[in-house]
């Protein structure tokens, strides 16, 4: 019939050169996901500046909520709680802490501690250029200011906004001129945005995710469509993954690209950041070039494709592609967020995360957070969606089952990202991933879950960090 894919090859069929270099690639590929995996110990992790900023916008938001919502969302004493954090950051930290961090939490123990405080603002008179020795002498000599005063001893520093409120208070700056008075309504809604919405999603997706399983205990599940996808075999899907994907796309491409694209960017007119993240955009499309252009080859003359394309994507109707991914994200949240949580409880120091998450909370161009946000948003979830759950997920599932395939689909996401502190983390989105292009028959609703997975994790750095 017209629209049914060919049979999908035996392995047993294959040339023995292709399975020996299938085996290779595998092999090679696993001892640099290991070494990967072991490396990402090393990296510094993301986590605690997000913790950091979540913190510094309980403190400044904090007394600006209704008292009915302020103990519940920021806790007695957020200013306290910020300043044992730093403290802790600052004394697990292999290197000095910058000296605006240093400002911050002499500001947040002066009251507490004026004796220790003083000494500290000395320390750093000696330690920082004339410029922005101004502030810390007026701070020594509890001197008061008046606006003007302060926002010049402030430029220098290009302090964080609750540094500034900090030196407003304790300068006798008026209230109603202070940071806080002034971003009153937009410090709130960031507060809202980064602690309120987050509760509400988790306990929708609580919900939704135990109606699931009541509907799978009590076998009312529709049952899945049949398993479509590209006619390759598993030594096939190995040579494409191991040897395209992982050598080289995130191994051999890199190195021949790196310098030469380095040199050519640092020759633009741009800041450092734009710089970065063209960088990124431009290496990503490079990684995907590899293993895209394989599987082309792979498919061709392999017979009619199916009507829906070999990797089934299905977008249209755009609802009944939209809808199950917006609902998939809100059951996953919980199950990921338990795990991270799991994770931070009880292993003090997992290691780095994804540095591209380093580079959006830190950067401070638009145009950089463009191209960050086309990588992550649109260009990551086309591509690793294409690979994992429009080729690989099939395949496997064609041998060994739908469950087993959105499992190995699942473990192969998690291992392609090079973060131990993440594996877990990832190996449950991977399961909601692989559990919707499964039930549904749609990669498209595949990559509008990952698309909207990323979409909110960009937002909230962009929250936190504005």
């Amino acid at each position: 019939m017209r629209g049914s894919p060919p049979p999908i090859p035996a392995s047993a069929a294959e040339p023995g050169w292709k399975v020996l270099l299938a085996l290779i690639s595998l092999g090679l590929s696993l001892l640099l996901w290991l070494n990967g995996l072991v490396d990402s110990l090393a990296r510094p992790s993301v986590g605690d500046a997000l913790n950091l900023h979540q913190l510094e916008l309980t403190a400044l938001a904090g007394e600006l909520l209704p008292p009915v919502l302020r103990e519940p969302l920021v806790g007695r004493d957020p200013r306290a709680e910020l300043a044992r954090e730093l403290k802790r950051q600052i004394a697990a930290s292999p290197l000095p802490a910058p000296v605006v961090q240093r400002l911050e939490l002499a500001l947040l123990e002066r009251g507490s501690e004026p004796v220790a405080v003083a000494s500290q603002l000395r320390d750093l008179t000696a330690m920082v250029e004339a410029p922005r020795r101004p502030l810390l002498a007026a701070l020594r000599e509890g001197r008061r200011a008046d606006l003007a005063e302060l926002q010049d001893w402030l430029e220098p520093w290009r302090a964080s906004t609750l540094v500034a409120q900090l030196s407003c208070e304790q300068l006798g700056v008026p209230t109603n001129s202070c940071p806080a008075a002034r971003s009153s309504r937009r410090l709130v809604l960031q507060l809202l945005g980064v602690s309120l919405l987050p509760l509400l999603l988790l306990l929708l997706g609580s919900g939704l995710l135990l109606r699931l399983a009541w509907l799978a205990w009590r076998q009312r599940l529709p049952a899945a469509p049949p398993l479509l996808g590209p006619p390759l075999s598993l030594v096939d899907v190995t040579l494409l993954v191991a040897g395209g994907f992982v050598l080289l796309g995130e191994v051999i491409v890199p190195q021949l690209l790196q310098a030469p694209l380095t040199a050519i960017v640092a020759l633009l007119p741009v800041e450092e950041s734009l710089s970065q993240g063209v960088q990124v955009l431009l290496l990503y499309l490079a990684l995907m070039a590899a293993p895209l252009l394989i599987l082309l080859l792979m498919l061709r003359g392999r017979g009619e494709r199916p009507s829906q394309g070999w990797l089934q994507w299905r977008w249209r109707p755009w609802r009944a592609s939209a809808a199950p991914a917006a609902v998939l994200v809100l059951m996953v949240l919980p199950a990921v967020s338990l795990c991270g949580w799991l994770i931070d409880h009880f292993w003090s120091d997992p290691g780095g995360s994804n540095p591209l998450l380093d580079l959006v909370l830190r950067s401070p161009d638009p145009r950089a957070l463009a191209c960050f946000a086309f990588t992550a948003i649109v260009l990551a979830p086309l591509f690793e969606e294409a690979l994992f759950r429009g080729v690989l997920l099939p395949v496997v599932g064609s041998r060994w089952g739908g469950g087993a395939a959105v499992l190995i689909s699942a473990a192969v996401f998690a291992l392609a990202h090079l973060s131990l502190s993440e594996l877990v983390p990832l190996f449950v989105l991977g399961l909601g991933l692989g559990w919707l292009r499964w039930r549904s028959g749609r990669l498209g609703s595949s990559v509008l879950m990952h698309a909207l997975w990323n979409s909110l994790t960009f937002l909230n750095l962009i929250v936190l960090a504005a």
